[in-house]
């Protein structure tokens, strides 16, 4: 059996992407609106915002953990994802993310070494593996 080391709880009122969302320690308090794209008004937060976020800074933490495992400072890093909707085969909506990593202190051979570990590590891509198309872009700036 697992054992939690931090839990947070986020409650959704209203109606979803047209609502409000808080956490329980109320350190996070959003009003939602589906983005224009979708036909909503934009003024607010979306689902796919919050979870590039939360997404690019997991990875971007994992990154960090697997440099130091390495031996290595990152310094200057930065992780971008982009969250995109997409429809697949048969009209799912899914998601899928891109991922722009630089880190212009390394060599570029191991940047993607790093990139590719970090992925293997980070929580939020364990639990999308399979069921999301993740590209890894390696970049220089």
């Amino acid at each position: 059996m697992s054992t939690a080391i931090y839990s947070i709880e986020a409650l959704s009122t209203g109606a979803g992407r047209n609502g409000h969302v808080s956490t329980s320690d109320h350190a996070l308090e959003l009003d939602m609106a589906a983005p224009q794209a979708l036909g909503g008004s934009g003024n607010g937060y979306n689902p796919e915002q919050l979870f590039a976020a939360g997404f690019a800074a997991c990875f971007h933490s994992a990154l960090h953990a697997v440099a130091r495992a390495e031996k290595l400072t990152l310094t200057d890093s930065t992780v971008g994802a982009r969250v995109d909707l997409v429809k697949d085969d048969v009209e799912r909506i899914r998601l899928a993310v891109v991922f722009e990593v630089v880190i212009p202190t390394l060599e570029h051979d191991v940047a993607v070494k790093l990139a590719d570990a970090a992925h293997a590590m980070c929580p939020y891509s364990r639990a999308t593996a399979g069921n999301i198309e993740v590209t890894l872009v390696v970049a220089d700036d």
